[in-house]
C-alpha cells in the first residue's frame, strides 16, 4: 500500500461538546468543515486531543461516525482506538473499520504496569481484529510506558503496522524509530514543540494537539522542511513555541484555551471535561492576546 497519505499535517481532532456538555454532532462537523478548508492532509480523531478517558464507550464510536460521515474520502483519517480493555479497544476498532477509516492507532495498556508481552498482545489483538493498518502511538509521558526501538522492530513483524506516532521528547527518539523502519514505515512526530526538529532527525509527518488551532502555521513549517528551508523553518517553530507556552500558561488547560481561540473565530466547539478545568475570567485578555500572536506569525511566514 502507499504510504503518502499519512504523510503531511494531520491535526489531532479535538472533543466537541454541546453547552450542557454532551457530544455534539453539529459542532464536531463544524470543526470538520474548518480543517477541510485549511487544507490539512487528515485527522487523528479520538485521541488525548480529543478527551477520549474521559468519554463513554459510546461517545467515542458517536465521535468516529460523525467525523467519518463528513470527512471519509475528503482526507485521511486515522482512528485512535486505545482504552483500559482490550475488548473495548477492539469493539472501537471494529466500528473505525466499518465507517471506512484509513488506519488504527492505540496508546498502551494505562494504569497496571504491563511487561512488553502483554503490551504486545494488546496491540497484536486489535490489529488481527481488522484489515486495517496500525500506528503504534508512544507517549510514556502520560501512559508510563516506553517503546523502545528493539520492541518496535519485533512489532513491525506484523506487516499491518505502518508506522509511529512518537510523542515522547527526545527527537533521537525519532531517529531511532526511523532508522528501524526505515523507507516503509511513517514516523510521525508528535510533540508540537519539536515538529521542526522531528522532520530533520528523521519524522515522515506530524500529528499534534495545537495544529487545529493554527493549521496555517504547521502546513508552511512542514513546506519549509520539504524546501530546505530550514532556517525559516527554526525561526517558525520559535514562534510556534511561544504561542504553545502561552496556551499552557493560563488558569484552564490547554485545550480549554484552544476552544476559546476557536470559538471567537467563529468555531464553537464547547469546552472540556471536567476534571480538565475551562478557561477562567481572567483568561479572556490574554486568550485574544494568543489569538493576535497566531495571526501575526501567519500573516509574518504565510502572508
Amino acid at each position: 500500500m502507499t504510504l503518502n497519505k499519512f504523510h503531511g499535517i494531520i491535526p489531532a481532532f479535538y472533543a466537541c461538546y454541546d453547552d450542557q456538555g454532551n457530544i455534539s454532532e453539529s459542532r464536531t462537523h463544524a470543526l470538520c468543515d474548518y480543517l477541510f478548508e485549511k487544507g490539512v492532509q487528515g485527522v487523528y480523531v479520538g485521541g488525548s486531543s480529543g478527551e477520549c478517558i474521559y468519554q463513554s464507550l459510546d461517545e467515542r464510536k458517536a465521535v468516529l461516525s460523525y467525523v467519518a460521515n463528513n470527512l471519509k474520502g475528503k482526507m485521511t483519517l486515522i482512528a485512535h482506538v486505545g482504552a483500559p480493555s482490550t475488548r473495548d479497544s477492539i469493539e472501537l476498532a471494529k466500528h473505525a473499520a466499518s465507517l471506512g477509516y484509513d488506519a488504527l492507532s492505540a496508546i498502551p495498556p494505562i494504569y497496571f504496569k504491563l511487561p512488553d508481552s502483554a503490551v504486545t498482545k494488546y496491540w497484536s489483538d486489535i490489529m488481527e481484529a481488522t484489515p486495517l493498518p496500525f500506528i503504534i502511538y508512544n507517549i510514556p509521558q502520560t501512559t508510563g510506558y516506553t517503546l523502545t526501538p528493539a520492541l518496535f522492530e519485533k512489532l513491525l513483524a506484523n506487516k499491518k503496522v505502518i508506522g509511529v506516532k512518537n510523542s515522547s521528547m527526545p527527537p533521537m527518539d525519532i531517529e531511532r524509530f526511523k532508522r528501524v523502519g526505515g523507507k516503509d514505515v511513517v514516523v510521525f512526530n508528535g510533540p508540537d514543540e519539536q515538529y521542526v526538529a522531528g522532520r530533520i532527525m528523521g519524522a515522515d509527518a506530524g500529528i499534534g494537539g495545537t495544529y487545529a488551532v493554527m493549521p496555517e502555521l504547521f502546513l508552511q513549517a512542514n513546506k519549509f522542511v520539504l524546501a530546505g528551508k530550514f532556517e525559516e523553518a527554526g525561526q517558525l517553530q520559535s514562534d510556534i513555541n511561544d504561542i504553545i507556552i502561552a496556551l499552557c500558561s493560563l488558569k484552564g488547560s490547554m485545550y480549554a484555551e484552544i476552544k476559546e481561540v476557536l470559538r471567537l473565530r467563529g468555531v464553537n466547539v464547547g469546552s472540556v471535561r471536567a476534571p480538565l478545568e475551562g478557561i477562567a475570567a481572567e483568561d479572556a485578555g490574554p486568550i485574544a492576546d494568543i489569538m493576535k500572536l497566531i495571526d501575526q506569525a501567519i500573516e509574518k511566514y504565510c502572508g
